[in-house]
This record gives structure tokens, C-alpha cells and sequence, in this order.
């Protein structure tokens, strides 16, 4: 019994926190507000682990590593209406991410040259490495924070709507 209600509060915390995310991504992000992030190999999903951040070349090696690197490797979508994010991250999640697994970089390609706005669209939404404090505030906090292999939740930037892939990290 004790163990199925602390599934239930587990639950019931990962929905929250889904759901704050979602909204939050449609305002101007804080400062202190976090993406979701990905955990275990294969995954698409919230929490907080170090396996991911372990595992690869030039993480930072304490605590999960996010946020501590100084460049960043990442694909991007950027969308000027929301319904056109919102039908990009549909596409993604109906591929990839409602099954728990993280959407190939290949694929993200593909879907960025069908929605992106952006001229990276062209190149599958590629934004190659970039240095902290290069981009935007709301877009620099989730690309920073991204766990490797994992897709952002749409979020909001001054420049539109976003979803973000994060390739990868580096000192």
C-alpha cells in the first residue's frame, strides 16, 4: 500500500511539473525556471539524473553537469505562431517522445525543415556549438539546461516559440 501511494505522489509531481513547464515555456522564462530534462539512456523524461551527464566528452563532472558547460551543440525549431510549434512538438511526440524515447537527431532535422522559420530551418534547425551568453535569455537557459539527446517542451522567447534538441555540451 505505502508503496503504490508513493508511485501516486511520484506521479502526481512529474504531472505538476510537466504541466508548470508547459506554461511557463508560453511566458518569459525566469531566470530560475528549468527545462525538462531526460533520464536514463533511451528516455524522454523528467528528473533529475547524472547518468546522461556522465556519460559523454566534455560535461561538467559534478552534481548533472547542466548549466555548468560553456558551449552548447544544439538543433532548434523556432516558430512565430504557437499552433505551428505546438504541431512541430506533435510530430514529435507522436514519433518519439510519448513513447519515453529521444527523437534522432536526423529526424529533428527533418521536422525543423518543415516548420522552422528560422534560417538554421534550412539546415535542419543546426546551430552548431555556441557560447554561453550568445543567445537569448528564455532560449540560452533551456539549450544550457537540456540534458544530451533530449528535446525541450515548447517555450517562448522574444524572438517566437522554440523547441530545442541538445547534442551536445562542452568546456
Amino acid at each position: 500500500m505505502a508503496q503504490a501511494r508513493l508511485r501516486f505522489i511520484i506521479f502526481c509531481c512529474d504531472s505538476l511539473r510537466l504541466c508548470l513547464q508547459y506554461t511557463q515555456g508560453f511566458r518569459e522564462m525566469g531566470k530560475d525556471s528549468k527545462p525538462k530534462e531526460a533520464k536514463g539512456k533511451g528516455k524522454q523524461a523528467g528528473g533529475g539524473s547524472d547518468e546522461s551527464a556522465a556519460k559523454g566528452k566534455g560535461k561538467a563532472g559534478k552534481g548533472d553537469g547542466l548549466g555548468t558547460c560553456t558551449y552548447v551543440k544544439a538543433r532548434h525549431i523556432l516558430c512565430e505562431k504557437q499552433g505551428k510549434i505546438n504541431e512541430a512538438y506533435k510530430k514529435l511526440q507522436d514519433g518519439w517522445l510519448s513513447n519515453g524515447d529521444k527523437v534522432p537527431p536526423a529526424e529533428f532535422a527533418k521536422i525543423a525543415q518543415e516548420y522552422s522559420e528560422c534560417p538554421s530551418g534550412k539546415k535542419g534547425g543546426d546551430l552548431g556549438w555556441f557560447p554561453r551568453g550568445k543567445m537569448a535569455g528564455p532560449f540560452q537557459e533551456v539549450a544550457f539546461n537540456t540534458v544530451i539527446g533530449a528535446t525541450s517542451a515548447p517555450f517562448k522567447s522574444t524572438h517566437g516559440y522554440h523547441i530545442i534538441l541538445c547534442e551536445g555540451r562542452k568546456n
